[in-house]
């Protein structure tokens, strides 16, 4: 078969895997690191997690600090307001925290379905056809194929740590190359699609470049479809760098290691990670951080929007 006929049955074997994305379920998601399941936000079953924590994890016993989980609600408040009450889905495993402290303060809110994880690491390095094709089916297993972007009801926002940018880039441009093959619509697709960087807080000047100031792809979007939360430097590195975290890391050139990635990982960093990851989910079941929450959104200037009143509310119930 030449290129160009290959290069074809490509583009309709994509229009039609993403025809079904959005006329039915969301397809599963292809092989990725086990995570447990720590809350029914979605409404799926939480794991029975058993005696591998040490001793059952709360805020103030070690596995996460009151001046952690402070910042860390006040930059989700941050989040959720300038996102525009957008769905959310979590690049990579730096917000693994954010979306844990989510999963419970959502647990029994009316907002299922609306915080997902896309657990991908993703590098500028040349990729085969077969990790461009998988690359394609994480992405629709959480409702971002350009079928489905094109004719959702909600915008919705990808969320990560920042500091050049690079992962978004990727995610973007291969995403870009996917809605032109599937000739989907992008003037649509635009206004559905936002980015939320978390970046590292800095001392204020009007001399400080952004990240996203000199990366042309970030034109090709309205205005304030790319928006900052800045954290706390100490709080940014631990988020980035230093978190012991549940998962593994999940590189493009592990993608295809194996069709059935092994299940629940045992090592030394797994008993503090999940303990404190059960703290956020635990924590984030609570009066206090669901008010903190409401509080610090409607201090942002995003509270303006219908749809972040809206999720205040639910935060509220």
């Amino acid at each position: 078969m030449s290129a160009a006929r290959s290069r074809k049955a490509a583009s309709r074997s994509g229009r039609r895997g993403a025809r079904a994305v959005g006329s039915a379920a969301r397809p599963p998601a292809p092989p990725q690191p086990y995570r447990w399941v720590l809350s029914s936000c979605g409404g799926g079953r939480p794991d029975r997690i058993g005696e591998l924590p040490a001793a059952p994890a709360r805020v103030g016993d070690g596995s996460v600090g009151e001046g952690y989980l402070g910042a860390l609600t006040d930059c989700t408040a941050k989040v959720l307001a300038r996102a525009g009450g957008a769905d959310l889905c979590f690049v990579g495993r730096s917000l693994d925290g954010m979306y844990d402290l989510l999963s419970g303060a959502l647990e029994h809110a009316d907002w299922h379905g609306r915080i997902d994880r896309l657990p991908l690491s993703c590098t500028h390095a040349a990729w085969s056809r077969a990790q461009v094709v998988r690359f394609r089916e994480h992405l629709a297993s959480v409702g971002l194929s350009p079928y489905a972007l094109a004719r959702r009801k909600r915008p919705v926002a990808l969320v990560d740590v920042v500091a050049s940018g690079s992962t978004f880039t990727v995610v973007h441009e291969r995403l870009r190359d996917w809605i032109e093959e599937c000739r989907e619509p992008w003037p649509v697709i635009r206004r559905t699609l936002r980015y939320v960087g978390v970046t590292s807080r800095g001392k204020p000047s009007p001399h400080h470049r952004r990240w996203h100031q000199d990366l042309e792809w970030v034109g090709t979007l309205p205005a304030g479809h790319v928006v900052n939360v800045s954290l706390d430097r100490f709080v940014w590195s631990e988020l980035a760098d230093h978190e012991p975290k549940l998962t593994s890391w999940f590189p493009t050139w592990r993608w295809l290691e194996a069709e059935e990635l092994p299940g629940v990982v045992r090592h030394r960093g797994v008993a503090p990670a999940l303990a404190r990851a059960e703290a956020l989910v635990e924590a984030g079941r609570g009066r206090e951080v669901r008010d903190r929450l409401v509080r610090l959104m409607a201090r942002d200037p995003g509270f303006a929007d219908r749809e972040v009143r809206a999720l205040a509310g639910a935060l509220r119930r």
